[in-house]
Protein backbone atom coordinates (compact mmCIF):
# COMPACT_ATOMS: atom_id res chain seq x y z
CA UNK A 1 0.00 0.00 0.00
CA UNK A 2 1.04 3.47 -0.87
CA UNK A 3 1.73 5.53 2.15
CA UNK A 4 1.80 9.64 2.11
CA UNK A 5 4.28 9.98 4.40
CA UNK A 6 6.66 7.77 2.63
CA UNK A 7 6.35 9.84 -0.60
CA UNK A 8 8.92 12.22 -2.47
CA UNK A 9 6.66 14.86 -2.85
CA UNK A 10 9.13 18.19 -2.88
CA UNK A 11 5.73 20.96 -3.30
CA UNK A 12 6.45 23.80 -3.61
CA UNK A 13 6.05 26.72 -0.41
CA UNK A 14 5.45 30.30 -1.19
CA UNK A 15 5.47 32.77 1.93
CA UNK A 16 1.78 33.96 1.83
CA UNK A 17 3.47 37.66 1.96
CA UNK A 18 6.28 36.79 -0.94
CA UNK A 19 6.04 38.46 -4.16
CA UNK A 20 6.51 35.77 -6.81
CA UNK A 21 8.25 37.42 -10.49
CA UNK A 22 7.04 35.63 -13.60
CA UNK A 23 9.56 35.25 -15.95
CA UNK A 24 7.43 33.20 -18.33
CA UNK A 25 4.56 32.01 -19.65
CA UNK A 26 3.17 29.18 -17.72
CA UNK A 27 0.69 26.64 -19.06
CA UNK A 28 -2.11 25.52 -16.00
CA UNK A 29 -0.42 22.27 -16.06
CA UNK A 30 2.99 23.53 -16.04
CA UNK A 31 2.41 25.57 -12.97
CA UNK A 32 0.14 22.66 -11.21
CA UNK A 33 2.88 20.01 -11.55
CA UNK A 34 5.41 22.12 -10.79
CA UNK A 35 3.70 23.69 -7.87
CA UNK A 36 2.53 20.17 -6.49
CA UNK A 37 6.14 18.77 -6.56
CA UNK A 38 5.31 16.28 -9.31
CA UNK A 39 7.87 18.01 -12.06
CA UNK A 40 10.62 19.65 -11.40
CA UNK A 41 12.40 21.82 -13.83
CA UNK A 42 16.35 20.26 -14.67
CA UNK A 43 17.91 22.78 -16.57
CA UNK A 44 16.53 24.75 -19.54
CA UNK A 45 14.12 22.78 -21.61
CA UNK A 46 14.27 19.19 -18.84
CA UNK A 47 12.02 17.96 -16.38
CA UNK A 48 12.88 15.75 -13.40
CA UNK A 49 9.57 13.67 -13.04
CA UNK A 50 8.89 12.91 -9.44
CA UNK A 51 7.03 9.29 -8.02
CA UNK A 52 3.60 10.39 -8.07
CA UNK A 53 3.62 11.46 -11.68
CA UNK A 54 6.13 8.73 -12.88
CA UNK A 55 3.26 6.52 -11.84
CA UNK A 56 1.03 8.46 -14.74
CA UNK A 57 3.90 8.14 -16.81
CA UNK A 58 4.26 4.30 -16.34
CA UNK A 59 0.12 4.07 -16.72
CA UNK A 60 0.45 5.74 -20.12
CA UNK A 61 3.45 3.69 -21.72
CA UNK A 62 1.53 0.28 -20.58
CA UNK A 63 -1.53 1.82 -22.22
CA UNK A 64 0.08 2.77 -25.54
CA UNK A 65 1.78 -0.76 -25.12
CA UNK A 66 -0.91 -2.30 -25.10
CA UNK A 67 -2.84 -0.88 -28.00
CA UNK A 68 0.52 -1.40 -30.16
CA UNK A 69 1.21 -4.45 -29.19
CA UNK A 70 -3.12 -5.48 -30.09
CA UNK A 71 -2.41 -3.82 -33.48
CA UNK A 72 0.62 -6.18 -34.26
CA UNK A 73 3.71 -4.53 -32.79
CA UNK A 74 6.75 -5.96 -31.66
CA UNK A 75 8.58 -3.74 -29.30
CA UNK A 76 12.84 -2.94 -30.20
CA UNK A 77 14.94 -0.05 -28.38
CA UNK A 78 17.26 1.50 -31.04
CA UNK A 79 20.56 3.45 -29.56
CA UNK A 80 19.89 7.05 -29.09
CA UNK A 81 23.15 7.76 -31.42
CA UNK A 82 22.61 7.88 -34.95
CA UNK A 83 25.28 8.07 -37.02
CA UNK A 84 25.03 11.30 -39.53
CA UNK A 85 25.93 9.78 -42.76
CA UNK A 86 22.52 7.76 -42.85
CA UNK A 87 20.95 10.91 -42.46
CA UNK A 88 23.29 11.98 -45.43
CA UNK A 89 21.99 8.86 -47.72
CA UNK A 90 18.29 9.98 -47.20
CA UNK A 91 18.99 13.59 -47.87
CA UNK A 92 18.01 14.91 -44.57
CA UNK A 93 21.06 15.77 -43.60
CA UNK A 94 20.83 18.81 -46.09
CA UNK A 95 17.33 19.99 -44.60
CA UNK A 96 16.66 22.12 -41.85
CA UNK A 97 18.45 20.54 -38.78
CA UNK A 98 18.97 23.43 -36.53
CA UNK A 99 16.75 21.70 -33.39
CA UNK A 100 18.72 18.60 -33.58
CA UNK A 101 21.69 17.78 -31.23
CA UNK A 102 24.70 16.73 -33.04
CA UNK A 103 27.99 15.25 -31.00
CA UNK A 104 31.02 13.33 -31.97
CA UNK A 105 32.88 10.84 -30.50
CA UNK A 106 37.02 10.80 -29.76
CA UNK A 107 37.74 9.93 -33.25
CA UNK A 108 35.82 12.77 -34.92
CA UNK A 109 32.60 10.96 -35.73
CA UNK A 110 29.49 12.43 -35.77
CA UNK A 111 26.48 11.41 -34.39
CA UNK A 112 22.68 12.79 -34.04
CA UNK A 113 21.02 12.62 -30.52
CA UNK A 114 18.40 11.09 -32.62
CA UNK A 115 15.04 13.24 -32.67
CA UNK A 116 13.42 10.24 -34.56
CA UNK A 117 14.72 6.72 -35.66
CA UNK A 118 13.53 6.39 -39.27
CA UNK A 119 17.29 5.88 -40.85
CA UNK A 120 18.35 3.69 -38.05
CA UNK A 121 15.70 2.00 -38.11
CA UNK A 122 15.56 0.97 -41.70
CA UNK A 123 19.46 0.83 -42.28
CA UNK A 124 18.84 -2.54 -39.47
CA UNK A 125 16.89 -3.67 -41.70
CA UNK A 126 18.41 -3.32 -44.57
CA UNK A 127 21.66 -5.23 -43.19
CA UNK A 128 19.74 -8.01 -41.98
CA UNK A 129 19.79 -11.50 -43.56
CA UNK A 130 17.41 -10.91 -46.45
CA UNK A 131 13.96 -10.87 -45.29
CA UNK A 132 11.16 -12.47 -47.06
CA UNK A 133 7.77 -11.45 -47.68
CA UNK A 134 5.92 -14.15 -45.68
CA UNK A 135 7.34 -12.09 -42.62
CA UNK A 136 5.86 -8.92 -43.78
CA UNK A 137 3.95 -6.46 -42.48
CA UNK A 138 6.52 -5.88 -40.28
CA UNK A 139 5.19 -3.28 -37.11
CA UNK A 140 8.47 -2.32 -34.62
CA UNK A 141 7.46 0.02 -31.96
CA UNK A 142 9.94 1.50 -29.34
CA UNK A 143 9.29 3.79 -26.20
CA UNK A 144 12.31 6.27 -25.17
CA UNK A 145 13.98 9.03 -25.13
CA UNK A 146 14.12 12.01 -27.76
CA UNK A 147 15.95 14.98 -27.85
CA UNK A 148 15.03 18.67 -30.00
CA UNK A 149 16.69 21.74 -29.17
CA UNK A 150 13.90 23.78 -29.37
CA UNK A 151 13.83 27.72 -29.62
CA UNK A 152 11.30 28.24 -27.28
CA UNK A 153 11.32 25.01 -25.07
CA UNK A 154 7.85 25.93 -23.02
CA UNK A 155 4.68 25.06 -21.19
CA UNK A 156 6.51 22.59 -19.53
CA UNK A 157 6.01 18.92 -20.99
CA UNK A 158 4.38 19.97 -23.78
CA UNK A 159 7.31 21.73 -25.18
CA UNK A 160 10.86 20.07 -23.82
CA UNK A 161 14.52 19.78 -25.26
CA UNK A 162 13.94 15.94 -24.16
CA UNK A 163 10.60 14.41 -23.99
CA UNK A 164 9.35 10.56 -23.99
CA UNK A 165 8.26 9.32 -27.40
CA UNK A 166 6.63 5.69 -29.06
CA UNK A 167 8.15 5.57 -32.35
CA UNK A 168 6.58 2.77 -34.38
CA UNK A 169 7.87 1.71 -37.80
CA UNK A 170 5.39 -0.28 -40.43
CA UNK A 171 6.90 -2.02 -43.06
CA UNK A 172 4.34 -3.94 -46.26
CA UNK A 173 5.47 -5.47 -49.19
CA UNK A 174 3.14 -3.12 -51.40
CA UNK A 175 1.91 0.90 -51.38
CA UNK A 176 -1.60 -1.06 -51.35
CA UNK A 177 -0.55 -3.23 -48.26
CA UNK A 178 0.98 -0.10 -45.99
CA UNK A 179 -2.15 1.65 -46.97
CA UNK A 180 -3.89 -0.81 -45.20
CA UNK A 181 -1.54 -0.83 -42.24
CA UNK A 182 -1.88 3.29 -42.07
CA UNK A 183 -5.85 2.62 -41.54
CA UNK A 184 -4.91 -0.28 -38.96
CA UNK A 185 -2.72 2.34 -36.75
CA UNK A 186 -4.21 4.94 -37.44
CA UNK A 187 -7.63 3.31 -35.61
CA UNK A 188 -5.10 1.86 -32.82
CA UNK A 189 -4.31 5.96 -32.15
CA UNK A 190 -8.20 6.42 -32.18
CA UNK A 191 -8.75 3.76 -29.83
CA UNK A 192 -5.94 5.03 -27.51
CA UNK A 193 -7.33 8.43 -27.52
CA UNK A 194 -10.53 7.36 -27.21
CA UNK A 195 -9.82 5.86 -24.28
CA UNK A 196 -7.89 8.55 -22.68
CA UNK A 197 -11.91 10.36 -22.78
CA UNK A 198 -9.85 13.78 -24.03
CA UNK A 199 -11.77 15.23 -26.42
CA UNK A 200 -9.18 14.85 -29.55
CA UNK A 201 -8.92 15.96 -33.34
CA UNK A 202 -7.82 13.79 -36.43
CA UNK A 203 -6.25 16.67 -39.05
CA UNK A 204 -4.93 16.66 -42.31
CA UNK A 205 -1.09 17.45 -41.46
CA UNK A 206 2.01 18.43 -43.98
CA UNK A 207 4.16 15.65 -44.14
CA UNK A 208 7.48 18.44 -43.68
CA UNK A 209 10.88 17.01 -43.06
CA UNK A 210 9.88 13.48 -42.68
CA UNK A 211 8.30 13.06 -46.38
CA UNK A 212 6.09 11.07 -47.39
CA UNK A 213 2.63 10.92 -49.05
CA UNK A 214 -0.01 10.91 -46.01
CA UNK A 215 0.18 12.75 -43.01
CA UNK A 216 -2.21 13.19 -40.19
CA UNK A 217 -1.93 15.10 -36.22
CA UNK A 218 -4.10 14.10 -32.91
CA UNK A 219 -4.27 17.25 -31.41
CA UNK A 220 -6.00 18.52 -27.76
CA UNK A 221 -7.72 21.64 -28.60
CA UNK A 222 -6.16 24.49 -26.20
CA UNK A 223 -5.13 27.96 -25.89
CA UNK A 224 -1.71 27.27 -25.26
CA UNK A 225 -1.68 25.19 -28.46
CA UNK A 226 0.79 26.49 -30.82
CA UNK A 227 -1.05 24.79 -34.31
CA UNK A 228 -3.57 26.20 -36.28
CA UNK A 229 -6.06 23.74 -37.13
CA UNK A 230 -9.37 24.78 -39.51
CA UNK A 231 -12.59 22.39 -38.93
CA UNK A 232 -15.02 22.21 -41.16
CA UNK A 233 -18.37 22.51 -39.08
CA UNK A 234 -20.30 21.24 -42.79
CA UNK A 235 -18.56 17.95 -43.48
CA UNK A 236 -16.25 17.44 -40.62
CA UNK A 237 -13.04 17.36 -42.25
CA UNK A 238 -10.48 18.87 -40.10
CA UNK A 239 -6.18 20.20 -41.01
CA UNK A 240 -3.64 21.93 -40.39
CA UNK A 241 -3.46 25.22 -41.49
CA UNK A 242 -0.11 24.14 -43.28
CA UNK A 243 -1.47 21.65 -45.75
CA UNK A 244 -3.39 24.74 -47.17
CA UNK A 245 0.10 26.39 -48.26
CA UNK A 246 -0.98 29.11 -50.97
CA UNK A 247 -4.42 28.07 -51.48
CA UNK A 248 -7.53 29.68 -49.89
CA UNK A 249 -7.88 29.03 -46.10
CA UNK A 250 -11.68 29.86 -46.56
CA UNK A 251 -12.70 27.10 -48.45
CA UNK A 252 -12.85 23.77 -47.31
CA UNK A 253 -10.95 21.36 -49.31
CA UNK A 254 -13.03 18.10 -48.93
CA UNK A 255 -16.52 19.31 -49.42
CA UNK A 256 -15.72 23.00 -50.77
CA UNK A 257 -17.92 24.61 -48.13
CA UNK A 258 -17.19 27.99 -46.07
CA UNK A 259 -17.40 26.80 -42.76
CA UNK A 260 -13.93 26.49 -41.71
CA UNK A 261 -13.78 27.74 -38.17
CA UNK A 262 -9.55 28.23 -36.98
CA UNK A 263 -8.81 26.66 -33.27
CA UNK A 264 -5.55 26.12 -31.80
CA UNK A 265 -4.08 22.67 -30.87
CA UNK A 266 -1.75 20.74 -29.25
CA UNK A 267 -0.26 18.06 -31.25
CA UNK A 268 0.37 14.58 -29.19
CA UNK A 269 0.70 12.20 -32.18
CA UNK A 270 1.57 12.24 -35.48
CA UNK A 271 0.97 9.50 -38.28
CA UNK A 272 3.00 9.35 -41.71
CA UNK A 273 2.58 7.04 -44.82
CA UNK A 274 6.15 7.01 -46.15
CA UNK A 275 6.37 5.14 -49.30
CA UNK A 276 10.27 4.37 -50.22
CA UNK A 277 11.72 7.66 -49.83
CA UNK A 278 14.03 5.66 -46.69
CA UNK A 279 14.22 1.85 -47.95
CA UNK A 280 15.12 2.81 -51.26
CA UNK A 281 18.84 5.03 -50.58
CA UNK A 282 19.41 2.75 -47.61
CA UNK A 283 18.83 -0.61 -49.57
CA UNK A 284 16.21 -2.14 -47.58
CA UNK A 285 14.58 -4.83 -49.40
CA UNK A 286 12.54 -7.99 -49.15
CA UNK A 287 12.21 -11.27 -51.48
CA UNK A 288 9.17 -11.57 -53.51
CA UNK A 289 6.99 -14.64 -54.29
CA UNK A 290 9.67 -15.03 -57.12
CA UNK A 291 12.72 -14.68 -54.85
CA UNK A 292 13.76 -11.03 -56.37
CA UNK A 293 14.55 -8.10 -53.94
CA UNK A 294 12.05 -5.38 -53.85
CA UNK A 295 11.85 -2.17 -51.72
CA UNK A 296 10.37 -2.34 -48.53
CA UNK A 297 7.05 0.19 -48.18
CA UNK A 298 7.28 2.14 -45.16
CA UNK A 299 5.11 4.33 -42.35
CA UNK A 300 6.14 5.66 -38.86
CA UNK A 301 3.94 6.61 -36.38
CA UNK A 302 4.33 8.43 -33.24
CA UNK A 303 2.85 9.32 -29.80
CA UNK A 304 4.44 11.96 -27.21
CA UNK A 305 3.84 9.85 -23.61
CA UNK A 306 5.01 12.94 -21.50
CA UNK A 307 3.05 15.32 -24.16
CA UNK A 308 -0.06 13.97 -24.26
CA UNK A 309 -0.15 13.50 -20.14
CA UNK A 310 0.84 17.38 -19.94
CA UNK A 311 -1.70 18.40 -22.90
CA UNK A 312 -4.56 15.72 -21.32
CA UNK A 313 -4.14 17.45 -17.80
CA UNK A 314 -4.12 21.28 -19.53
CA UNK A 315 -7.24 20.40 -20.88
CA UNK A 316 -8.85 18.76 -18.54
CA UNK A 317 -7.57 20.64 -15.21
CA UNK A 318 -9.03 24.33 -12.91
CA UNK A 319 -6.29 26.97 -12.60
CA UNK A 320 -6.16 25.80 -8.76
CA UNK A 321 -6.56 21.93 -9.03
CA UNK A 322 -5.04 18.92 -11.73
CA UNK A 323 -7.75 15.95 -13.05
CA UNK A 324 -6.53 13.23 -14.80
CA UNK A 325 -8.08 10.92 -17.43
CA UNK A 326 -8.95 8.24 -15.43
CA UNK A 327 -6.49 5.51 -16.48
CA UNK A 328 -3.69 7.80 -16.11
CA UNK A 329 -4.22 8.91 -12.33
CA UNK A 330 -1.10 8.03 -10.70
CA UNK A 331 -3.99 6.52 -7.55
CA UNK A 332 -7.94 5.83 -8.11
CA UNK A 333 -8.61 5.78 -4.29
CA UNK A 334 -6.80 8.43 -1.60
CA UNK A 335 -7.76 7.35 2.35
CA UNK A 336 -7.66 10.32 4.58
CA UNK A 337 -8.25 9.05 8.37
CA UNK A 338 -8.66 11.55 11.61
CA UNK A 339 -6.25 13.70 12.78
CA UNK A 340 -3.78 12.92 15.38
CA UNK A 341 -4.79 13.50 19.07
CA UNK A 342 -9.08 14.43 17.99
CA UNK A 343 -11.60 13.14 20.32
CA UNK A 344 -12.70 10.76 17.29
CA UNK A 345 -9.46 9.00 16.42
CA UNK A 346 -9.60 5.43 18.26
CA UNK A 347 -12.84 4.85 17.25
CA UNK A 348 -12.59 6.08 13.69
CA UNK A 349 -9.32 4.17 12.99
CA UNK A 350 -11.11 1.08 13.66
CA UNK A 351 -13.57 2.31 10.29
CA UNK A 352 -10.10 3.51 8.72
CA UNK A 353 -8.32 -0.07 8.55
CA UNK A 354 -12.04 -1.70 7.48
CA UNK A 355 -12.13 0.63 4.72
CA UNK A 356 -8.18 0.02 4.04
CA UNK A 357 -8.97 -3.69 3.74
CA UNK A 358 -12.40 -3.69 1.88
CA UNK A 359 -10.55 -0.70 -0.70
CA UNK A 360 -7.40 -3.30 -1.23
CA UNK A 361 -10.26 -6.51 -2.34
CA UNK A 362 -11.93 -3.88 -4.67
CA UNK A 363 -8.84 -1.49 -6.52
CA UNK A 364 -5.86 -3.04 -5.32
CA UNK A 365 -3.21 -1.99 -3.29
CA UNK A 366 -1.29 -0.63 -6.06
CA UNK A 367 -4.05 1.83 -6.36
CA UNK A 368 -4.20 2.60 -3.23
CA UNK A 369 -3.07 5.78 -1.49
CA UNK A 370 -2.88 6.10 2.19
CA UNK A 371 -2.88 10.04 3.63
CA UNK A 372 -1.18 9.17 6.92
CA UNK A 373 -0.24 12.13 7.64
CA UNK A 374 -2.03 12.62 10.75
CA UNK A 375 0.02 15.10 12.57
CA UNK A 376 -1.87 17.46 9.73
CA UNK A 377 -5.80 18.57 10.03
CA UNK A 378 -8.32 16.74 7.61
CA UNK A 379 -8.57 19.52 6.58
CA UNK A 380 -5.09 20.45 5.28
CA UNK A 381 -5.08 16.53 3.95
CA UNK A 382 -8.00 17.05 1.80
CA UNK A 383 -6.50 20.18 0.24
CA UNK A 384 -3.73 18.29 -1.35
CA UNK A 385 -5.68 15.42 -2.43
CA UNK A 386 -7.98 17.95 -4.53
CA UNK A 387 -4.78 19.57 -5.75
CA UNK A 388 -3.13 16.58 -6.88
CA UNK A 389 -6.68 15.41 -8.59
CA UNK A 390 -7.47 11.92 -7.00
CA UNK A 391 -10.81 10.27 -8.54
CA UNK A 392 -11.97 9.44 -5.27
CA UNK A 393 -10.77 11.00 -2.10
CA UNK A 394 -12.15 8.91 1.22
CA UNK A 395 -12.31 11.01 4.64
CA UNK A 396 -12.93 9.18 7.50
CA UNK A 397 -13.84 12.01 10.14
CA UNK A 398 -16.41 12.20 12.92
CA UNK A 399 -19.82 11.30 11.15
CA UNK A 400 -18.15 8.23 10.53
CA UNK A 401 -18.46 7.35 14.50
CA UNK A 402 -21.93 8.91 15.23
CA UNK A 403 -24.09 6.25 16.28
CA UNK A 404 -26.91 6.91 14.07
CA UNK A 405 -26.60 6.20 10.10
CA UNK A 406 -22.67 6.39 10.88
CA UNK A 407 -21.12 8.63 7.04
CA UNK A 408 -18.31 8.86 5.34
CA UNK A 409 -16.90 11.74 3.52
CA UNK A 410 -16.57 11.40 -0.44
CA UNK A 411 -15.21 13.67 -2.70
CA UNK A 412 -15.13 13.00 -6.60
CA UNK A 413 -12.67 14.65 -8.51
CA UNK A 414 -14.33 18.06 -9.73
CA UNK A 415 -17.85 17.69 -7.87
CA UNK A 416 -19.00 18.37 -4.55
CA UNK A 417 -18.35 16.16 -1.53
CA UNK A 418 -21.01 12.99 -0.94
CA UNK A 419 -21.66 12.03 2.76
CA UNK A 420 -22.47 8.33 1.93
CA UNK A 421 -23.01 5.22 4.32
CA UNK A 422 -20.03 2.11 3.75
CA UNK A 423 -22.02 0.38 1.68
CA UNK A 424 -22.24 2.91 -0.31
CA UNK A 425 -19.14 4.11 -0.87
CA UNK A 426 -17.25 0.94 -1.63
CA UNK A 427 -19.86 0.43 -4.61
CA UNK A 428 -18.97 3.99 -6.01
CA UNK A 429 -15.27 2.62 -5.84
CA UNK A 430 -16.33 -0.93 -7.57
CA UNK A 431 -18.24 1.18 -10.06
CA UNK A 432 -15.05 3.35 -10.87
CA UNK A 433 -12.76 0.56 -11.35
CA UNK A 434 -15.62 -1.32 -13.33
CA UNK A 435 -15.32 1.58 -15.58
CA UNK A 436 -11.74 1.09 -16.03
CA UNK A 437 -11.86 -2.35 -17.35
CA UNK A 438 -14.28 -1.23 -19.16
CA UNK A 439 -12.18 1.64 -20.95
CA UNK A 440 -9.27 -0.56 -21.21
CA UNK A 441 -11.44 -3.68 -22.90
CA UNK A 442 -12.26 -0.89 -26.06
CA UNK A 443 -11.57 -2.99 -29.01
CA UNK A 444 -10.51 -1.28 -32.01
CA UNK A 445 -13.96 -1.23 -34.59
CA UNK A 446 -13.20 -2.95 -37.80
CA UNK A 447 -10.59 -1.71 -39.54
CA UNK A 448 -10.97 1.86 -41.08
CA UNK A 449 -10.69 1.61 -45.10
CA UNK A 450 -9.47 4.44 -47.15
CA UNK A 451 -12.43 5.90 -47.95
CA UNK A 452 -12.82 6.88 -44.15
CA UNK A 453 -9.36 8.01 -43.79
CA UNK A 454 -10.38 10.67 -47.08
CA UNK A 455 -12.39 12.44 -44.64
CA UNK A 456 -9.68 13.55 -42.61
CA UNK A 457 -7.60 14.07 -45.74
CA UNK A 458 -7.62 14.97 -49.70
CA UNK A 459 -5.09 11.55 -51.10
CA UNK A 460 -3.78 8.55 -50.43
CA UNK A 461 -1.66 8.97 -53.74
Amino acid sequence: MNKASSLFWPALVTPKNAIVKQTEQLSRSQKLLTELGLVKPGCNGTYQIMPIAQRAVDKCINLVQRNMQEAGGQKISMPVLTPTQLWKKTGRLEGDISEFYMVRDRSGKQFLMSPTHEEAVTAMLATTAPISYRQLPLRLYQIGPKFRDELKSRFGLMRAKEFLMKDMYTFDVTKEAAEKTYARISNTYAQFFRQLEVPFVTVEAATGIMGGSLSHEYHYISPVGEDTLLKCNNCGYAGNVEVFGNTSANTCPSCQGSQLIPVRGVEVAHTFLLGDKYSKPLGATFLNTSGKPETLVMGCYGIGITRVIAAALEVLSTEQELRWPKLLAPYDVCLIGPKQGSKEQVPAEGVEIELLQQLTQICGAEELLHDDRKELTIGKRLFDAKRLGHPLTIVVGTKAVQKEEPKLELHLSGAEKLELELPEVLSLVTAHVRHKQQLLQESATNEQDIAQLRTQGRTLS
